[in-house]
């Protein structure tokens, strides 16, 4: 947390929330104060991330995600605070004092964290001078081969992980130690079982398999390879993939790639972001293919909004990654049946987020890669400039696979489609498509097109419900009048009548009147305007110590601040709140009136009918 006097709290301070969230989320304005966009923390296909740039603080209505710039950062990174106050420190140009943490345990993952970035740094470096050595010409020939030129293997930093096992090793003890090198994943270990000269055994095994014998060597994971690094989001290399130059038995997979570590998942990384996501955000659209050497040949034929997949489907969090710079999408992978079955597990999760999506389909035999060395960058343009929508595409792939002919095909096709169809988030582009593809199906039968029809009217979705407490007008009126910090009504807070005379001050007015009428005990709010009014101080009521429910109450009631705040309505409001709880007496003194009767207690009931009168009166005078 940020407190008053820290470093955390001066950054925080300085961060403008909409300029830094806007790095990660495409925003719109959305009112006065507000801005809104697609959450980054949960899938949705209709904006409900909000972020309020007077209080500084955002929150989702979908997923009930809330907090200020830092945790933001926090969450959407994957970092410990300390790592956010300091990336946020960064892009605003603040100098950074020595590093804190608030734990040993959190001390020590950031220090494996950014140990390990740098190993992959040194790792990267070691590579590309291997590519230059003698030892590196048959790597430097393979690359040829493919057509890379010196700029593209200096851009994408490509290098060659030698035959050796032990020369990386030999380069990188002195910067870890044993345990941080195997955690890496640039390195594979064996361990000797009853003394230097017994069997060795693959260290990588679980434990319960090995036993607790102890590793006595270590050595590269990646030999004999080309080494393509690959970045995160901000340049850093975090992991591998190495193109075998064996053949035979002894080449092992064609590609192998880093294994997860604390720096690198595979699910959530798009290779050569960080160097498209200007480009992307420029054009408004990206390109994806499915491999490397396609996504190389692609930047450098000029084509600088181009992205890989890791592997040839999309993971959820890779959708989101990819929604926060651009909606539209050019998919481009192999046409052969494998990259087309690929595309469509693919594009079936971007039409579900509401993508707008072409597919590029090249001439037969070629990759995109193969595409522009033969062809060149003017023809690619071309091609993508007449590239197909994603649902033609589709109807397409129905009529080629299964030619409409007859009525057994026109079921087939129509099959084929449903489930694509059922995948397009909103109705009325649901019912057109239907439409379109009875159109382009030939299709008269009034079944299929009743099966076109319902399939555009369904679509099976999670509804979301909420289990916030019904909060009236006037809780949220003091709730906003507790938050306010000593806001004044207007700009100025001077009297119009004078210029003179200041406004009260419509915290501590709501704090005086609760202080001597505890009106909001019993309160659904309660425990939220209690914090609220505890609060010696208050310039962030966002970070206070409140419960979920409460931050998210809290969140609602500040994002939807409609009119202005007046003394005037704080007034009404604990009016109203008087007269609710007048209410809940009146109704407790009828409950204890029934039972003085059914107890046959007259005293009592005397006493609870007079109590009754002047609940009735006060009733009446408001």
């Amino acid at each position: 947390m940020a407190n008053p006097g820290d470093f955390a709290y001066t950054v925080k301070q300085q961060a403008d929330i909409v300029r830094i969230i806007g790095d990660y989320v495409k925003l719109k304005k959305a009112g006065a104060q507000n801005y809104s966009g697609l959450c980054p923390f949960h899938s949705e296909k209709t904006p409900s991330f909000s972020v309020h740039a007077t209080r500084q603080f955002y929150h989702c209505f979908g997923c009930g995600a809330s907090g200020d710039v830092l945790s933001f950062v926090q969450k959407i990174e994957n970092i410990s605070f300390p790592e956010a106050v300091r990336l946020v420190a960064q892009k605003l140009g603040i100098p950074l004092p020595k590093q804190t943490y608030a734990s040993e345990g959190e001390a020590r993952e950031a220090k494996l964290r950014g140990v390990l970035v740098d190993l992959h740094e040194r790792a990267c470096a070691f590579f590309e001078e291997q590519l230059r050595r003698p030892e590196g010409a048959r790597a430097r020939e393979y690359l040829a081969g493919r057509g890379l030129t010196e700029e593209a293997i200096k851009t994408f930093r490509i290098g060659f992980a030698p035959d050796s096992g032990f020369i990386l090793r030999d380069r990188l003890k002195s910067a870890a130690d044993e345990e941080t090198l195997k955690a890496s994943g640039l390195f594979s270990w064996k361990e000797v079982e009853g003394g230097e000269n017994g069997p060795a055994t693959d260290f990588s095994l679980p434990r319960a398999e090995r036993g607790d014998r102890k590793p006595t060597t270590i050595y590269s994971k990646f030999r004999n390879r080309v080494m393509f690094p690959i970045t995160n989001e901000s340049g850093k290399v975090i992991a591998f993939t190495g193109r075998t130059l064996e053949t035979g038995d002894k080449a092992g997979p064609k590609y192998l790639n880093s294994p997860e570590t604390a720096i690198y998942s595979k699910s959530r990384v798009l290779y050569n972001l960080d160097r498209a996501r200007e480009a992307i955000r420029a054009l408004g659209y990206v390109i994806l293919v499915e491999g490397q050497m396609d996504c190389i040949s692609v930047f450098m034929a000029g084509f600088h909004n181009v992205i890989a997949s890791s592997g040839t489907a999309f993971t959820e969090a890779q959708v989101r990654l990819l929604a926060r710079y651009a909606k539209k999408i050019v998919v481009n992978f192999d046409p052969d049946t494998a990259g087309i079955a690929a595309a469509e597990r693919s594009l079936g999760m971007l039409v579900a987020e509401d993508f707008e999506i072409r597919v590029l389909t090249l001439d037969s035999g070629f990759d995109p890669d193969l595409f522009i060395r033969r062809k060149g960058a003017e023809a690619y343009k071309e091609a993508l400039g007449s590239s197909q929508r994603y649902f033609d595409y589709l109807i397409e792939r129905a009529r080629t696979q299964f030619p409409v002919r007859s009525a057994e095909a026109k079921v087939r096709a129509v099959n084929y489609l449903l489930p694509h169809l059922q995948q397009v988030p909103h109705r009325i582009a649901r019912d057109e498509l239907a439409a379109d593809i009875a159109q382009k199906l030939g299709i008269d039968s009034a079944l299929l097109r009743k099966d076109l029809k319902h399939a555009a009217a369904t679509r099976s979705s999670s509804v979301k419900t909420t289990a916030e407490a019904q909060i009236t007008d006037a809780e949220r009126i003091v709730i906003r009048a507790l938050a306010s910090g000593g806001e004044m009504n207007g700009e100025s807070g001077v009297s119009d009548r004078s210029g003179e005379d200041h406004l009260p001050d419509l915290r501590r007015q709501a704090q005086y009147t609760l202080g001597t009428e505890p009106l909001h005990i019993g309160l659904a709010t309660e425990s939220l305007l209690q914090t609220l009014l505890d609060a010696p101080e208050l310039t962030d009521p966002m970070s206070l110590p409140l419960s979920d429910s409460d931050q998210r109450t809290l969140a609602v009631i500040l994002l939807r601040e409609e009119e202005p705040l007046t003394l005037e309505l704080l007034e009404g409001a604990f009016a109203a709140l008087r007269r609710r709880r007048l209410e809940r007496e009146q109704q407790r003194v009828k409950v204890r009136i029934l039972e003085a009767e059914r107890r046959n207690d007259g005293a009592t009931l005397a006493e609870l009918v007079q109590e009754k009168l002047r609940i009735d009166r006060a009733l009446a005078a408001h």
